[in-house]
């Protein structure tokens, strides 16, 4: 009895052993196969490339429809989703809300090397606003169907185009701006009363003999009515007192302007 007990208990280690190696090559194949997803993603993003045009679209009161282009300029295939959001801003931030005053066709996209798709924008909404609208086109560049399912995140890349309904009779933006000091940090912001958008782009800060680059590109917009906040990113021994001066672009047109310089909060 001793003997088949000792012999059924050397039966069961070889098992335990190798269903410790069963789950050892799957735990393996499964960490191979996301290291190769993963490769995969990566590569596909580099050589798929996303041309827009135009990259920001204006629509008189009385159109409904227009459009936008997409160009794959890469070497692999592209897929994509395509969706409107109204466009606001709050508590100094941008805020996007799903909305069907403007919907956007064909609302998914599959295109080769070398292909192009034409996005049109049809308006559902009201046609004869009183006040600006504004909108975003939001272009999602997503994995291939068949890598979709293996992993939680199928969002390559994000594209944001502006949309803007500007009635004729609306005022000129009219920008007021404010530097001050929030937990440790510099905030600029602009405060737009007038009635259209403010594309802020160069912008610099001036303090007496000190230049600051804030950026050399686009810093974003200031929506009509509204106040947009960007936190600055300033060398550590920056000290700024008044007076205060902002040039930037706006509209793309060259300006300078004062600035208030707000105590902390």
């Amino acid at each position: 009895m001793g003997r088949n007990a000792l012999a059924g208990v050397r039966c069961r280690r070889p098992d335990a052993s190798l269903h410790a190696q069963a789950r050892a090559r799957a735990l393996f194949h499964r960490l191979l196969r996301a290291l190769l997803y993963a490769l995969v993603m990566t590569t596909g993003a580099q050589a798929a490339s996303l041309q827009i045009t135009p990259v920001m679209v204006n629509l008189r009161p009385d159109e409904t429809a227009t459009a936008i282009t997409l160009s794959n300029d890469g070497t692999e295939p592209i897929y994509g989703q395509v969706r409107v959001f109204r466009w606001d801003q709050a508590n100094g931030d941008d805020a996007l809300t799903p909305t069907q005053d403007m919907v956007a066709s064909p609302p998914l996209i599959e295109m080769g090397p070398g292909a192009r798709q034409i996005i049109r924008l049809l308006r559902t909404g009201p046609q004869a606003p009183q006040a600006e609208q504004t909108f975003r086109i939001l272009i999602d560049e997503i994995a291939p169907p068949e890598l979709g399912t293996q992993s939680g995140v199928t969002v390559r890349l994000r594209y944001s185009v502006p949309i803007f309904i500007t009635p004729g009779a609306v005022a000129a933006p009219a920008l007021k701006w404010t530097v001050q000091r929030v937990d440790g940090r510099w905030v600029l912001e602009a405060r737009n009363d007038g009635g259209r958008h403010a594309q802020v782009a160069a912008a610099q800060l001036v303090a007496g003999e000190h230049v600051y680059d804030i950026n050399k590109g686009l810093l974003g917009y200031a929506l009509a009515g509204r106040t947009r906040r960007w936190q600055l990113t300033l060398p550590a021994d920056a000290t700024l007192k008044a007076p205060l001066k902002l040039r930037a672009r706006i509209n793309a047109n060259p300006a300078e302007a004062a600035v208030t310089l707000s105590p902390a909060p």
